[in-house]
């Protein structure tokens, strides 16, 4: 299941379209602007429009992502509010929308330690998960190791998990950006599956519902979360081969996030993914 992240532009259902056109069976979107915190309520509508056509056109399982500005590992209480907030107001639009995974980053600490930011990051997931009764699962992304940051190793998820209370809404979405910028090689055969072993081995891959497939333009370990094109960047056209064939990620949607530019557009990239998928 190969796929995109598309914009809303115009109205939600748009992005099934785009979707449509560029042969994705899978997707991914905001449900509304991820740098703002104001948002208007879906239309009722769009929703069903929005629906009716993703199930028309085979597509599933599509995917959520939260938007940037929450922070629910934050010290600081009113953004830390307006955080938990925000994901109940997203759990609850992914759940209207007929889209069963929810993708959040996991934020940063802001200095005050990695306990703390714990405490904060599972209080809010538990709260949320807790008001919010539908089916919509919510996904741990891994992050690039930026200073502060959380949920950065295989472990850090697992703990995350396993102190939550309704463990059996949470689960990983695996970025490969991210994961090689944090120092998991994957740039080999070899790699993936020695990467792929820790990841099954720590977060579990019964967990593992999503894969955002994007380059980096950092080296392993930089630390920097730099989206490059599909074999462009530092994980390599033989890199990405190995982990869109990998036995254990089969089956789950894959979505790439990745830019555009005079290099290359998302078709392009489609047509790289494919290619390596042996699509066509």
């Amino acid at each position: 299941m190969l796929g995109m992240h598309f914009s809303i532009a115009g109205a939600i259902d748009s992005a099934v379209d785009r979707a449509k056109m560029l042969g994705c069976n899978t997707f991914q979107i905001f449900t509304r602007s991820p740098r703002r915190w104001m948002f208007r309520p879906l239309d009722e509508a769009g929703v069903e429009s929005f629906r009716s056509k993703a199930t028309e056109y085979g597509m599933a399982p599509l995917v959520v992502h939260m938007p940037y500005l929450p922070n629910l590992a934050s010290s600081d209480d009113v953004i830390y509010e307006k955080s938990v907030s925000s994901l109940k107001v997203e759990l609850e639009r992914t759940g209207q929308l007929g889209i069963p995974y929810l993708v959040t980053h996991l934020g940063s600490h802001l200095g005050r330690g990695r306990e703390a930011g714990l405490k904060r990051l599972v209080a809010g997931i538990d709260e949320s998960l807790g008001d919010v009764e539908n089916d919509v699962q919510l996904l741990l992304e891994n992050t690039a190791g930026h200073k502060n940051s959380m949920g950065t190793s295989f472990e850090d998820l697992r703990e995350i998990m396993d102190r939550v209370r309704c463990s059996e809404r949470v689960g990983v979405c695996f970025d490969s950006c991210h994961a090689f910028a944090a120092g998991y090689d994957l740039r080999s055969e070899e790699a993936v599956d020695e990467t792929l072993g820790r990841l099954g081995r720590t977060a579990g891959f019964e967990t593992l519902k999503v894969v955002h497939l994007n380059d980096s333009k950092g080296e392993l370990g930089s630390r920097r979360d730099r989206h490059e094109h599909i074999g462009l960047g530092s994980i390599g056209y033989e890199g990405f081969r190995a982990v869109i064939s990998h036995r254990r990620l089969r089956g789950l949607p894959m979505i790439m996030e990745t830019p555009i530019d005079e290099r290359r557009d998302d078709v392009g990239n489609m047509q790289k993914l494919r290619k390596l998928a042996g699509v066509i």
